[in-house]
């Protein structure tokens, strides 16, 4: 039987499907879904991709999964999104990518926009609020999973669970800039690989029981490398000069139009530079475009800053969004000759695309060469140890997101050279915590799906707003 024949799709193909049987237009339909299910800042969306493309469809195994997830984590900007344009890549070429990116943006656009015209005119909505309350003890749910079902695809030995817990302390306890837990954990992997350390050799991992990885062969993408996804110095440069244009453009053409003391212009450089240097996710950026924005430019208020990062939290697509908000407001302040909404509405799209399109150049520039490097050994050790740090990245996430849904104040600790805030304990809300815990019941006893655990925590949320008198 063939591999297509096993994983259930007709060995007849149409002329948009290539060999590995998948077709563009199915593939389109799960990037949109992916995109309407992507909740919960990049750990929910990760487990989210995972679940549906190596669990569910078995496009692609753990292995390449888990390797390009590594790549996108060494790169600026929101890693979620760069992985699904990676696989859209690796499965339809560049149209893959494109729609795979796009669609992974456009719920979280479309969304972001319409909760700041309600905010632009409204102020705070109290049925928003209590659905985002709903949304969010949902959404803690389902980023828990997705830290111990990936923990055990990934920490394949105690070594690499060591990296992982390592890797949390070091981010959680000591700050310590991302880049550099990433790159402890690559030099960690190679030369243990070189040294002939089992826990970093091919094949001398092995995973906790219940959590055996989907094998690349297994799956409709297989081992093999496609022949669109292999190094092309041409195409590498035309690519890259692209969407380098693609992206600076309309920055460049404002500068020249209107100058340098214009909103626009501003919001154009300041999130193109963002774009450049947001390494380590998105929450380690937002504290610095937060602090500009507020401090420097007066575009928010520090509250509506807070405000915006719950509209990013709780609607679907990269919680880096929150910056298209950022935008939005800043050009409502500072119209010029345009209508506030006007000039708010320019404001956040343009934010949004010079946020958003650097993504795809560099996946598309670098990925090819990684794929190139699947089989070194060594190389391929490093990235299984980065795996193993970012396992440690996603659960400070998950601890950062479960203090801001189940606590409503922390208070910094400091000392012996550590520092990170700890929940006030006075301050629990008694019926987040109880939503949160039924929606864990729900996820990990009873196995309910995503999309009923969403739906039901939402209307409980409206439930609670309407006792509330929020609503």
């Amino acid at each position: 039987m063939s591999k297509i024949e096993h994983l259930g799709t007709a060995p007849h193909r149409s002329n948009d499907t290539p060999a590995h049987g998948i077709s563009f237009g199915e593939a389109t339909r799960v990037w949109a879904l992916v995109a309407a299910l992507s909740f919960g800042g990049p750990a929910g969306q990760i487990a989210v991709m995972h679940r549906i493309l190596v669990d569910e469809k078995r496009w692609i195994g753990d292995n390449r999964f888990l390797q390009a997830l590594n790549y996108c984590h060494l790169l600026p900007g929101p890693e979620a999104q760069q992985l699904a344009i990676y696989i859209g890549w690796l499965l339809h070429k560049t149209k893959g990518g494109l729609v795979a990116g796009i669609l992974f943006v456009l719920p979280g656009l479309v969304a972001i926009m319409a909760l700041s015209w309600i905010y632009a005119i409204f102020g705070n909505v109290g049925a928003v609020q209590a659905l985002f309350f709903g949304l969010k003890a949902a959404v803690l749910a389902i980023v828990v999973e997705a830290v111990l079902r990936i923990g055990r695809r990934a920490l394949k030995n105690n070594v690499l669970r060591g990296l992982a817990v390592a890797a949390f302390l070091a981010l959680a306890l000591f700050h310590t800039p991302f880049p550099l837990v990433v790159l402890a954990a690559a030099i960690i992997g190679y030369l243990g690989n070189r040294a002939g350390w089992v826990a970093f050799a091919p094949g001398g991992n092995h995973a906790k029981a219940g959590g055996k990885p989907v094998a690349d062969a297994d799956t409709a993408l297989g081992e093999e490398t496609p022949l669109h996804a292999r190094p092309s110095i041409g195409w590498s440069i035309r690519i890259a000069g692209t969407f380098l244009l693609l992206w600076l453009a309309p920055t460049l053409v404002l500068w020249a139009v209107f100058g340098s003391a214009n909103i626009f212009t501003d919001i154009g450089f300041f999130f193109s530079k963002t774009a450049a240097v947001s390494f380590g996710g998105a929450y380690a950026v937002l504290s610095y475009v937060a602090q500009q924005a507020v401090d420097h430019y007066n575009w928010l208020k520090p509250g509506e800053m807070l405000d915006g990062l719950g509209m990013a939290e709780t609607t679907p697509g990269p919680l880096i969004m929150v910056t298209q908000f950022v935008g939005f407001m800043g050009a409502y302040r500072a119209p010029g000759s345009l209508s506030p909404l006007l000039a708010a509405t320019l404001g956040g799209l343009l934010t949004t695309w010079v946020t958003f399109v650097p993504c795809f150049l560099w996946i598309f520039l670098g990925a090819p060469f990684i794929e190139s490097l699947r089989s070194n050994k060594a190389l391929s050790a490093a990235l299984s140890a980065i795996t193993a740090a970012i396992v440690g990245v996603i659960m400070n996430l998950a601890v950062w997101f479960a203090l801001h849904v189940l606590f409503s104040q922390t208070y910094p600790i400091h000392g012996f050279g550590i520092s990170f805030d700890a929940p006030v304990l006075s301050s629990l809300n008694i019926a987040s915590f109880v939503l949160t815990l039924g929606a864990m019941i729900a996820v990990f006893r009873f196995k309910v799906g995503m999309l009923t655990v969403l739906a039901a925590c939402s209307v409980l949320g409206l439930a609670y707003g309407l006792l509330m008198g929020w609503v």
